[in-house]
């Protein structure tokens, strides 16, 4: 089954205004502790035509749900503005704003025009220093962009005042379920961050587990039982055609992950009762084996800059983590805490490696240093698994699944803290989340 996934085209510049200020002081001071959000308002988007109306309004509260998903905004409600805005151009009355305790302030104003183009231009105050922060900007695209270029403009309120990368603009790959707990039908489906506009791109004709998404979000590698027993397919996004790849004779490969530039592929190999790390070289589709051990060695990651990968291995007796170089050598362990180590991922910020810990009867999310220091859990419950990291960094998705006969496994976040745990709000059961990138 092939589905076109379309995914529209912006265009994104600064312009210049009468009055505007230099960046100003508003800053969120992140650290491990705790975080008090920093208050926000949105007022109503300005339609500066009749045509806009309806998208003004969307756009307005689909910023506000973004900021406001992040844990690090709170947002100020509507009904305890004092000063209501009738127009872009109107000046900013910062006592007003002061009022009601709000810190930082967006004001927005949206234009349609016949041919189906959509302009909003928006700009970011520091309420309590009563500065502009920075130029204001503007994001042109289609009409059937509007969910888009409202996240684009949560995206650059984000970065402005964290000082941290995007991430609203981007996609989840994840499995689809359907079906009762022991006949669960599985197929891939991709969604935004958030959950909407979600598409599937595979039927539910076999089993798939573990997509993993490229760096540029244009493929997608899995594992399907289509031919009766685990092997890798690539699948092309937009297109959603998919090839098989030829991965060694008389055995079973999954677990795939792409390197950051997407022109290699890690894999587990089990042949034999055993199982090792393969390297598949994209553009020859030839395979080298990277490990070698009388054990389970499986769940292969790259770091960031591609030189090395982490893996889980039982070759110490129990399941723990390891990091070894690409170019060979003696896989180095670095967990050392109580339970069991599986599906490390190395983070996009290159300092941090979260997995699946299990221990006392529970699973959960953590996070730890690349040499194994500094040891967090973040989530734990009957079974939290398999994290996957926002393009920034900062947030965790995972997969949660209940307890009992009637127990489904459903898609959660939380941020690198311990803080906002959140569950999407899914129609389905879902598992296995990838991450795609900040779209451009």
């Amino acid at each position: 089954m092939k589905r076109l996934i379309y995914f529209g085209v912006l265009a994104f510049g600064l312009w210049t205004g009468a009055g505007m200020a230099q960046n100003g002081p508003l800053r969120i001071e992140i650290t491990d502790g705790v975080i008090e959000p920093l208050t926000f308002a949105v007022p109503m988007f300005e339609a500066e035509n009749i045509e806009a109306v309806t998208i003004a309004t969307e756009m307005s509260r689909i910023v506000a749900t973004d900021l406001s998903s992040s844990g690090l905004f709170r947002e100020v409600p509507p009904s305890r503005f004092i000063a209501q805005r009738s127009s872009f151009a109107e000046p900013v009355r910062y006592p007003d704003w002061r009022a009601i305790n709000t810190q930082a302030l967006v004001t927005a104003a949206v234009k349609t025009t016949s041919f189906g183009r959509l302009t909003v231009k928006f700009r970011i105050f520091d309420i309590y220093s009563g500065v502009q922060l920075g130029s204001g900007m503007q994001l042109s695209g289609s009409t059937k962009a509007v969910r888009r270029m409202a996240h684009k403009v949560a995206d650059q309120v984000y970065a402005r005042i964290t000082g941290e990368g995007p991430y609203f603009d981007s996609k989840i790959v994840f499995v689809s379920e359907s079906g009762p707990k022991d006949q669960r039908l599985k197929r891939l489906a991709i969604m935004d961050y958030d959950g909407e506009n979600l598409q599937f791109l595979t039927g539910n004709e076999n089993t798939v587990l573990a997509p993993r998404v490229s760096s540029d979000g244009k493929q997608v590698l899995y594992t399907s039982w289509e031919t009766g027993f685990p092997q890798i397919y690539q699948l092309n996004v937009r297109s959603a055609a998919r090839k098989r790849l030829p991965t060694p004779d008389n055995g079973m490969a999954f677990s795939p992950r792409f390197s950051p530039d997407a022109k290699r592929v890690v894999y587990s190999f089990e042949q034999g009762g055993n199982t090792d790390i393969y390297m598949m070289e994209l553009s020859s589709a030839r395979s080298a084996r990277m490990t070698s051990s009388p054990s389970i060695d499986t769940a292969p990651s790259f770091s960031p800059d591609g030189r090395s990968i982490v893996f889980e291995s039982d070759r110490s007796g129990t399941q723990q983590l390891y990091v070894m170089s690409v170019a060979g050598g003696t896989p180095k362990r670095i967990s050392f805490g109580n339970g069991r180590y599986g599906t490390p991922v190395w983070s996009p910020r290159g300092d941090l490696i979260a997995f699946t810990k299990q221990s006392n009867g529970r699973f959960g999310i953590g996070v730890m240093r690349t040499d194994g220091s500094e040891e967090r859990l973040l989530s734990a419950s009957f079974l939290d698994e398999g994290p996957s990291w926002s393009p920034n960094g900062r947030v965790i998705m995972f997969t949660r699944e209940t307890q009992g006969p009637k127990g489904a496994p459903s898609l959660y976040s939380v941020d690198i803290s311990g803080r906002n745990l959140r569950a999407l709000n899914l129609r389905s059961p879902a598992s296995d989340p990838s991450w795609g990138p900040v779209l451009p």
